[in-house]
């Protein structure tokens, strides 16, 4: 169990939408933060009604979705030439989270068996207008039904961690890839920010990940992380949001600065901005203990230099 009983390690304001405070606290064991107080079922939606919340429109009005649509194209390449060197035969694809389907749009012109998963409305419309189709939801799926499942900055929104990843385990074939792309609490630009920093982005993202945590809650399910990819546009996007969060004003060249210090400073313990988890089925995972995820960072690291 993930344990948030823990002291409070920051305060977080919403920047986007409500403007309300909310904890921080630190689950040491896992190495990960929780966002508290956790909003309720019933009341979680209001936060990302707005027009601010850009991953669910194509907006290209103002700076900031101009900015969002021009990272998220060379964000989109990255990602299918990722699923397409993993699996070259294709297969059966799920993301979940598919907000305006963008992704599972070229993954189908690339010759994938498209499913999307995705709770705003207002997003799956948008979506179907580009051949995107949903299911309607993924308790209905089948279990071991496909060959690769995609997050892509979703887990930190799920309500239930631990319970979203034993999903992600009966629907995964055997020999299928789980990819998890998540904010990075451990990298430059989190500290540098703080409390502005956007990956935070509370109370819609509910859980902040470590390397170290990702690998413990995939480890209970007997799932292994292979390989460890940065985002290295994710520090720039994120730093000029903070800028603004921090100052009111985006400072352009403050951004680019931090989001390149940032960027050189990963590269000795590879704690960039964002990290892709490529997770796999693990015969032996139940062997594993703590100490080895943390021998084994270093060798994830030295394996995937030069990948994608």
């Amino acid at each position: 169990m993930i344990d948030n009983t823990k002291k409070i390690y920051l305060t977080v304001k919403d920047y986007t939408v409500s403007g309300e405070t909310f904890g921080l606290y630190r689950d040491e064991k896992m190495d990960m933060l929780i966002t508290f107080p956790k909003p309720n079922a019933n009341d979680l939606h209001r936060y990302y009604e707005s027009d601010a919340y850009i991953s669910h429109t194509d907006g290209k009005g103002s700076l900031v979705e101009m900015l969002y649509q021009f990272v998220k194209k060379f964000a989109l390449k990255k990602k299918i030439n990722i699923i397409n060197n993993l699996h070259p035969a294709k297969g059966k694809l799920l993301d979940i989270g598919a907000g305006t389907g963008d992704f599972l749009a070229i993954a189908k012109s690339n010759g994938w068996d498209i499913t999307g998963i995705e709770p705003s409305e207002k997003a799956k419309e948008i979506a179907t207008k580009k051949g995107v189709s949903f299911a309607h939801s993924i308790e209905a799926l089948e279990d071991n039904s496909f060959d690769v499942i995609t997050m892509w900055h979703v887990l930190e929104h799920v309500p239930n961690v631990e319970k979203q990843i034993k999903e992600l385990k009966r629907l995964l074939k055997p020999e299928g890839t789980i990819i998890i792309a998540v904010p990075n609490f451990r990298s430059f630009d989190a500290k540098y920010y703080r409390r502005f920093w956007a990956g935070f982005d509370v109370p819609r993202h509910l859980w902040h990940f470590s390397k170290k945590a990702i690998k413990q809650l995939f480890l209970k399910e007997k799932m292994k992380v292979e390989k460890i990819l940065p985002m290295k546009f994710d520090a720039f996007y994120v730093s000029l949001l903070s800028e603004k969060y921090k100052t009111g004003y985006m400072n352009f060249f403050k951004a680019i600065y931090i989001g390149l210090k940032s960027n050189y400073k990963a590269k000795k313990r590879f704690q960039y901005s964002s990290l892709i988890y490529v997770i796999k089925n693990a015969k032996n995972a139940n062997k594993h203990t703590s100490s080895t995820i943390e021998e084994e960072n270093e060798v994830i690291v030295a394996e995937n230099q030069n990948i994608a």
